[in-house]
């Protein structure tokens, strides 16, 4: 499965660089998880911030409402799960609305997703 880690980027940051670089370091946690139980891990981040760079803007300027949010929408149409990690996010909220919505499973625990097995891997 194609797996969305949706949890707080810019949540209680006020902008501050090091407090983004710790949320978004915090996601990543979570994708060796996603990984090693046979799922290919996907943050929306890894894909935004270098479109709002190519725009020459960063996560706290006006366009990043216009790039965050929706760059995890078109991304979920690709995806088949959210991993919702804890924590106060409007975006990851959005994210976990949409899966719904699609009928997408909504794990809150790497321990609730299906681990595969080698063979269904290769």
């Amino acid at each position: 499965m194609l797996i969305l880690i949706a949890g707080p980027y810019r949540s209680g940051t006020d902008g501050d660089p090091r407090a983004l670089a710790a949320n978004l370091a915090r996601l990543e946690t979570a994708a060796w998880p996603v990984f090693a139980a046979g799922h290919l891990p996907v943050i929306g981040e890894w894909i935004a911030l270098p479109v709002l760079r190519s725009a020459g803007a960063g996560p706290t300027d006006p366009l990043a409402d216009q790039v965050l949010y929706p760059t995890a929408d078109r991304l979920l149409a690709h995806c088949d799960a959210v991993l919702r990690l804890p924590g106060d996010s409007v975006g990851a909220d959005q994210d976990v609305a949409t899966a719904r919505r699609r009928g997408l499973p909504v794990y809150h625990d790497v321990a609730e997703i299906p681990r595969r097995t080698p063979q269904e891997t290769a």
